[in-house]
């Protein structure tokens, strides 16, 4: 399905750093060392955020969306 739209070293990127390759969210994707476990700086909603997102100066995908409209 994406094969049309990236390469296979993109794509394996994409899978491996976004939490949602498919979508739009810029949001790093959970593993053990980098776990879902921080609130979003914005609304406060718990467990939404990684420590690389938080780093990276993210908020949650909700509030990015609201922001972005």
């Amino acid at each position: 399905m994406y094969d049309d739209v990236y390469d296979e070293d993109e794509w394996n990127y994409r899978r491996n750093r976004f939490a949602d390759p498919y979508g739009v969210s810029a949001l790093y994707r959970e593993t053990p060392e980098n776990p879902r476990n921080l609130p979003c700086p914005t609304c406060g909603t718990p467990n939404v955020l990684t420590p690389m997102d938080q780093k990276a100066g993210y908020q949650c995908d909700m509030c990015a969306d609201a922001l972005e409209s």
